[in-house]
């Protein structure tokens, strides 16, 4: 046999191996898709009202559009939960309930967790008769779950009633019980986490720092509320914002290939109850594969503006409205555009930063400027703002962070320096620290430097971020505190005092009280 003839074989040969295992994999594949699809438990479209907020409309045709997704945590006991969360089997309640908003342009995202006592208008939900309820005002926002009583809860009524709270369009709804939580867990060998105290209370168990937890430990640490702070359903939250955090950080890390998906998927399609839109193994995987675009630094989380109304919550207007509106404009919590909305009204006149007479004393008090962001460079513009007002001692601090609003912190001795300085930042809040010795000027998202010493690129959330869709010059150039169409881009006190960024330190800030 000739040498060419031995080649043409080899390579033939060698054709058909590859071809066989394409076969397989791809076989393997598709059985493990079934498999998936078989787990997978979806609740009745019928359930969701027929009268919802519109559909977003893209910008331009084929452009991407906000996506909504209502993530809520059932405490049922059922079908072999009682063996994590304890107590007797029953109807749940969704005592978790966050409310994931992800940008039009796929690069940030905002997760909105209502408070399970929070008093709303629980609208028309269908009961397993087929009758429709009447709406109910002043109820707890997590008895919609439990409305009509069936087995795994009532999703399509919470939906209802946070389209109706928000005036958001809900895409997606999932729903995680105990098991869920325990499987997902331990697919992806723990979730790194803090405990802020120890706990042994109504038989959860926790030591105090920083550990792994899966399974069972895991189950306790996002379900307990006795035992941290002052037991409230508000320092539940905080910790599960931060869990939610270091989970989404974990699969991150691990990648979103489809040997670190499957698994998961399979580990979570057993306890998860999904709309009909994610009723699928491949839909699922696709729609995981399209957040993989979202850093953990460009995910902010934030507790709804609230306050107690005796042993219930109340939620704080105008503040809590304001939040809906920057959602439903796909605006940022600072009220910047990422390109969804058309802005061309805004102004632009950037705030009177011109130098000022200073007196000797005055100039040389001791100012830091922090970067509370970590946008490369941040501190540095604010520093140029500063030292064109005539301060001249001046101290940079490239911190990081996730910092949502500025902060002029000031000792009661240089109060006269602050005030020039909040002149400087007309969005910043300003606290007396008495003993500071200085002012620390900590700057945080809601502030972009004036067209005068040029925008700083990469601030998350932000048009003119890497990847973010660039909006209107006006966005751009806009002066801090100014308003867009109406929306402040000052983030309100009641958003910015319950926000948390995905990626803040992991110990702080998870109690309340």
């Amino acid at each position: 046999m000739s040498s060419s003839s031995r080649r043409r074989r080899i390579v033939k040969t060698a054709v058909g191996l590859a071809a066989v295992l394409v076969l397989s994999v791809a076989g393997a594949g598709a059985w493990f898709y079934h498999r998936l699809d078989s787990n997978i438990t979806t609740f009745d479209a019928g359930g969701v009202a027929t009268e919802r907020p519109p559909a977003p409309v893209p910008v331009t045709p084929g452009a991407s559009v906000p996506v909504n997704v209502l993530v809520l945590g059932s405490d049922t006991r059922t079908d072999g939960n009682a063996d994590l969360g304890g107590g007797e089997e029953g109807v749940g309640h969704s005592d978790t309930a966050i409310l994931l908003h992800v940008y039009a342009d796929h690069k940030h995202a905002v997760g909105v967790s209502i408070p399970r006592d929070a008093l709303v208008t629980i609208p028309a939900c269908k009961l397993p008769s087929g009758r429709w309820t009447e709406p109910r005002t002043n109820q707890m926002f997590n008895s919609a779950f439990t409305i009509g009583e069936f087995p795994q809860g009532n999703p399509a009524c919470t939906q209802n009633t946070v389209e109706a709270l928000t005036g958001l369009r809900v895409d997606h709804t999932i729903v995680v019980d105990f098991k869920g939580v325990a499987a997902m867990t331990e697919a992806i060998n723990g979730v790194d986490v803090c405990v802020p105290n120890d706990v042994n209370s109504h038989n959860i168990k926790l030591r105090k720092g920083l550990q792994k937890l899966s399974g069972q430990p895991a189950v306790d640490y996002l379900r307990a509320r006795y035992g941290f702070g002052d037991n409230s359903d508000i320092g539940r939250m905080k910790r599960q914002q931060a869990f939610l955090s270091a989970m989404i950080s974990k699969i991150q890390g691990l990648g979103f290939s489809l040997p670190t998906l499957l698994p998961l998927a399979d580990a979570a399609t057993r306890s998860l109850t999904v709309d009909e839109g994610l009723g699928t193994a491949m839909k699922l995987v696709d729609f995981a594969q399209s957040l993989q675009g979202i850093k953990l630094s460009d995910i902010t989380f934030v507790t709804t503006p609230w306050r107690f109304s005796g042993e219930r919550v109340a939620l704080v207007h105008p503040d809590v409205d304001t939040l809906w509106k920057l959602l439903r404009e796909d605006r940022t919590l600072d009220g910047q555009s990422t390109g969804q909305a058309a802005d061309p009204a805004a102004p632009s006149a950037a705030p009177d930063a011109s130098p000022t007479a200073l007196s000797p004393e005055q100039s040389a008090v001791p100012i830091t400027v922090v970067n509370g962001v970590g946008t490369p460079g941040l501190a540095g513009k604010g520093a140029e703002a500063v030292r064109a007002k005539g301060f001249q001692n001046i101290t940079l601090d490239a911190t990081g962070g996730s910092r949502l609003r500025t902060e002029i912190a000031y000792d009661p001795a240089f109060k006269t320096a602050a005030d020039q300085l909040a002149l400087v930042f007309p969005q910043a809040r300003s606290v007396e620290e008495p003993g500071a010795g200085g002012i620390v000027i900590t700057l945080g998202r809601d502030y972009h430097p004036t067209a005068a010493t040029g925008p700083v690129p990469g601030t998350p959330g932000v048009a003119g971020a890497p990847g973010a869709p660039a909006g209107p010059a006006a966005d751009r150039t806009a002066a801090p505190g100014a308003a867009a169409t109406g929306t402040p881009t000052g983030v309100p006190t009641g958003i910015a005092e319950n926000a948390r960024g995905a990626d803040t330190d992991p110990c702080a800030n998870l109690t309340f009280g």
